[in-house]
């Protein structure tokens, strides 16, 4: 039971990360020690159907949880005291990176896995730095551009370190996705649900495939690109001079602290 109950927060977290912005599903399935296990249930669902079943679905609960529960509270905190939640998650995050450097260096780490690491993050702090006007202004909501966002949450799933909602806020489509979510609005609810499922079974496959043929490589891109979205959501218009810095400050220790403990109940609890 507890390992149940364990999974199903994990699975919250990770809902968490396709309705968060800055906040990647993907990669804290990867820190939680889940990643590959749903990747590999993804890409061969008919191999030990009823025993990755039984595992993932409490996972599953979770994370559908995670979706409405977020989806309910994230416009009111962001609206509220988006700086200090923000800080929140980067603690969060910061948190989880030495589970996540060690599940990168599994199988090995050598001075190239380094390198990629620091391209990956280069590369990326540059994309979602200017990827704000690329992609940013408001674009028709329709049955269509809501399958494009169900595609991007779904390659969320599959691309641990890829958070979906920071494109989806540049697309101005992020407050109208929540509040469709939370008003059960099925017409942005289905589509959204349709581009997911289908990204995933369609990329699953190839995801599986670079996990078995490049593992290190594959994870320290990964970890670049968790670097890279931490730092792209501290706030930076905020005045720091002042007693809300120590409410900052204490939000973050309280970050990091729960991003640890999870990762260490992944330790203490796994088979």
């Amino acid at each position: 039971m507890l390992d149940w109950i364990l999974r199903f927060v994990k699975g919250i977290f990770i809902g968490s990360g396709f309705i968060l912005p800055g906040v990647s599903g993907g990669a804290l399935a990867a820190v939680f020690g889940v990643y590959e296990r749903i990747i590999s249930f993804l890409a061969h669902i008919t191999r030990d159907f009823k025993e990755n079943v039984i595992y993932l679905f409490p996972l599953g609960l979770g994370g559908v949880t995670g979706i409405f529960l977020f989806s309910f509270v994230v416009s009111f905190f962001l609206g509220e005291y988006e700086t200090q939640i923000l800080w929140f998650f980067v603690g969060c995050i910061i948190g989880t990176v030495p589970a996540l450097w060690q599940e990168a260096g599994k199988k090995g780490r050598h001075s190239k896995h380094l390198v990629i690491l620091v391209i990956a993050f280069t590369l990326s702090l540059a994309f979602l730095h200017y990827g704000e006007g690329l992609f940013g202004g408001d674009i028709p909501k329709n049955l269509a551009t809501w399958t494009l966002a169900g595609s991007l949450i779904g390659l969320g799933v599959i691309i641990p370190g890829l958070s979906p909602s920071n494109f989806l806020v540049y697309l101005g489509m992020y407050k109208d996705m929540s509040d469709g979510i939370k008003d059960l609005n099925f017409m942005i609810i289905i589509p959204i649900a349709i581009g997911a499922i289908l990204t995933v079974l369609l990329f699953s496959k190839l995801a599986d495939y670079i996990i078995n043929k490049a593992y290190a490589g594959f994870f320290h891109i990964i970890m670049g690109v968790v670097f890279a979205s931490t730092v792209m959501i501290v706030p930076r218009d905020y005045n720091y001079i002042g007693l809300g810095t120590l409410v900052i400050i204490l939000f973050l220790v309280v970050g990091v602290g729960l991003g640890y403990w999870m990762s260490t109940l992944e330790k203490r609890y796994k088979k």
